[in-house]
């Protein structure tokens, strides 16, 4: 499938709650696929939501297995369809970026640990719990299909947003 291009902000889609998928067929295991295309594509990226990509829909991508961040503590690559987060513990601070933002970091905080319910790609019900860096991919990416931003969970803009260095 073709690499998509990632939205910027402040396009008006990445602020919309995005709709849950009813069925799944071809059109969403297309989207998954444009996702995961376009994630790996980045490079960089450790995940990706449908509205980033255009698609006003409740489905991500998160694979943190080539991060150093991640490595040693993931499920390799999430396909997550209407992913739910049903428990949160813990509290960390950390440093965030996003395709769709792409001039600047930030410190954000995040539960340590998580537990998300989901549909995987082949349908089936899953339940998965999340630590460290994947835990934060997870709620940063699930984030999005609620409309909102890292940005929106930076608590100071003067002392705790970046502008990230030119590569």
């Amino acid at each position: 499938m073709p690499v998509k291009d990632v939205l910027i902000y402040p396009h008006p889609l990445l602020k919309k709650i995005c709709a849950p998928v009813e069925h799944l067929g071809e059109e969403i295991d297309s989207l998954i696929q444009d996702l995961i295309d376009t994630m790996v594509a980045a490079g960089h990226s450790v995940g990706v939501a449908a509205p980033q990509i255009g698609a006003p829909r409740r489905v991500v991508v998160v694979d943190v297995s080539h991060s150093k961040l991640g490595r040693d503590d993931n499920h390799g690559l999430l396909v997550m369809v209407n992913p739910e987060i049903l428990e949160r513990e813990g509290r960390k601070v950390s440093r965030e970026g996003c395709m769709s933002v792409p001039d600047y970091t930030g410190n954000v905080v995040r539960a340590e640990s998580v537990v998300v319910q989901f549909l995987d790609r082949e349908g089936k019900q899953r339940v998965i719990r999340a630590r460290g860096f994947e835990a934060v991919a997870l709620q940063h990416e699930i984030d999005h299909l609620d409309g909102l931003l890292f940005l929106d969970r930076v608590s100071s803009l003067k002392t705790d947003l970046f502008r990230r260095k030119k590569r």
